[in-house]
């Protein structure tokens, strides 16, 4: 189910994610890059030709064939600020998607899109559309799964997380794509069971 798959990760680096959960703790840009490498890693074994990796904030950056070894490099050529245009490079990954699914050119069990966020996007509603449109594109539930993976305890994004993992269907959704953890669950799961998470949810 992991094999013969491609992955793309997408990271907030918005303003919010400067900040240390706790006094003297990390920044959440600190740990956003622990698990990316971490991620990266992982799917570097399943998908050997490297991931896709967006940073954004207001606007967004798209890096190619990422290997693990490339993500320090990009965590330290960008730098938290700005606001969170989730809908935005999300639109962009998934039409990327179905552009090259059109030509042939997608892995046969389709794709995973992480997405390492701490706070709420500036349009939730346009968030929402673009998975909805996505999901009605798609020939089968496991072709395309989009996993949230919350940085930090911002209670109104975990709300919002919840929405679209569990109320997009009834919002008109075909397929239900979404799945929400946080970085404490990840604690207790290996990575496989992320990223399997993802597709089977």
């Amino acid at each position: 189910m992991l094999d013969n798959r491609d992955y793309t990760l997408i990271i907030d680096k918005s303003g919010s994610m400067a900040t240390p959960d706790q006094k003297g703790s990390k920044t959440r840009w600190a740990t956003a890059q622990e698990s990316t490498f971490a991620l990266a890693s992982k799917c570097e074994q399943f998908d050997p030709d490297g991931i896709t990796l967006y940073v954004f904030s207001g606007r967004f950056k798209r890096y190619e064939n990422v290997t693990a070894s490339k993500v320090t490099q990009i965590f330290t050529e960008n730098d938290p600020s700005g606001t969170t245009d989730l809908a935005g490079v999300l639109k962009h990954a998934l039409d990327n998607y179905f552009q090259r699914k059109s030509s042939g050119q997608t892995k046969l069990n389709g794709e995973t899109i992480l997405v390492i966020t701490d706070g709420e996007p500036d349009d939730r509603k346009a968030v929402m559309k673009v998975i909805i449109e996505a999901s009605r594109k798609m020939d089968r539930d496991e072709e395309l799964a989009i996993s949230f993976i919350q940085v930090g305890t911002d209670a109104q994004a975990t709300r919002f997380l919840k929405v679209l993992d569990d109320e997009l269907q009834s919002a008109g959704a075909k397929f239900d794509i979404c799945d929400t953890i946080t970085m404490e669950d990840m604690e207790d799961m290996s990575l496989s069971e992320v990223l399997l998470n993802a597709i089977n949810d």
